[in-house]
């Protein structure tokens, strides 16, 4: 009896947990399918289970707590909603259209209906578009509005065009979205990441934004030339796996961003070990920037029709408190010349 008994506990558990398995993951597909195929980038996030996570705990412990805005101060009183506990899941996409990105979105949590549509409607307008009751949003300080529909009580959609409810009422064909539904199976065991496909002008992009001393030609061309780019996050107890790829169709760009990645990380560790760095960084924040490059893994993968190069890494907790440190640490004060010694003098003029 006490054996069956056991048995029947742990079937029960066993059963709770594939459940909830079954349905974090049909709620995640239902949010990444639809997700326009015309998009750059997606992004999704399983906010529910990353708020289990001990990583994410301490990372929220130390991390700096703004004070929220008027505006958001405002939105919480009047609806109760707190993203950080009523928001279990967000898939956001982002399309580029010259200049100008606009974004779709589709979150699932704990929304107050009622409230929220009073207030939706109070701030701006209501119309409706294929039986979907959409709210018109005058945006913060800027031209665009926000477009918000119920498309049940725990799920929403926004977004900055004005198409929401010709897009929610679009059929979706299955021959762009099957380039993005690979991908998104790819990371399936990922609680947070984004997928991007590549367009032209990132060469550029990095060029122009890139500080005058840290522009590297070579690994802005290879970047350009790849067709995708994934990130993704996994947390695992008290600490969190990194995982960047880039796809290419051309095996001589993996081969170069590959040998690029391996300098980077050689030139890091060589750099942390000089005896200047020793001398003028805090010795557990040098510990940890090595331990975070010693974690890090270059591999090239070979899927057929597309060449992937990923890059591995690991953000510990002695990472995390370094960096906490680092960040409360006061600036050092500048070097002060010593008197009778024209060599080390500021020059006339200078600050």
């Amino acid at each position: 009896m006490a054996a069956a008994a056991g048995l029947l506990v742990l079937s029960s558990a066993g059963y709770y947990v594939y459940q909830r398995r079954a349905a974090s993951s049909s709620g995640r597909n239902d949010l990444l399918e639809m997700m326009p195929a015309d998009g750059n980038a997606v992004v999704f996030a399983d906010l529910a289970e990353l708020r289990s996570s001990p990583f994410v705990a301490q990372l929220f412990a130390w991390a700096p707590q703004p004070e929220p805005d008027e505006d958001y101060a405002k939105f919480l009183n009047q609806t109760g909603f707190h993203y950080e506990r009523d928001l279990d899941r967000l898939a956001i996409a982002f399309q580029k259209n010259g200049q100008d990105t606009a974004f779709f979105a589709v979150a699932d949590g704990r929304f107050d209906r009622q409230k929220i549509s009073a207030l939706a409607n109070k701030s701006g307008t209501a119309e409706k578009h294929g039986g979907q009751e959409v709210f018109a949003i005058p945006g913060s300080g800027a031209a665009k509005k926000i477009y918000l529909t119920f498309l049940s009580n725990g799920r929403i959609a926004l977004t900055d065009r004005v198409d929401l409810g010709q897009s929610l009422g679009k059929k979706r064909s299955d021959d762009g979205q099957e380039e993005w539904r690979s991908r998104f199976e790819r990371l399936g065991g990922s609680p947070f990441f984004a997928v991007i496909r590549q367009d032209a002008g990132t060469e550029e992009a990095l060029t122009e934004r890139a500080p005058g001393g840290f522009r590297s030609p070579q690994l802005s061309t290879a970047l350009d030339r790849l067709q995708w780019i994934t990130l993704a996050g996994k947390p695992e107890n008290d600490r969190l796996h990194v995982v960047a790829e880039g796809e290419s169709a051309s095996q001589d760009t993996a081969n170069q961003l590959a040998d690029l990645l391996d300098g980077v990380v050689a030139l890091a560790e060589g750099g942390l070990n000089d005896a200047k760095t020793r001398q003028q960084l805090d010795p557990s924040l040098r510990e940890a920037y090595l331990a975070l490059l010693k974690s890090t893994d270059v591999s090239k993968i070979d899927r057929g029709d597309t060449k992937s190069v990923r890059i591995a890494f690991e953000i510990t907790p002695a990472f995390l408190e370094s960096a906490r440190r680092a960040s409360m640490s006061p600036p050092a004060p500048p070097a002060k010349p010593v008197p009778g010694n024209p060599a080390i003098r500021p020059k006339k003029g200078s600050s």
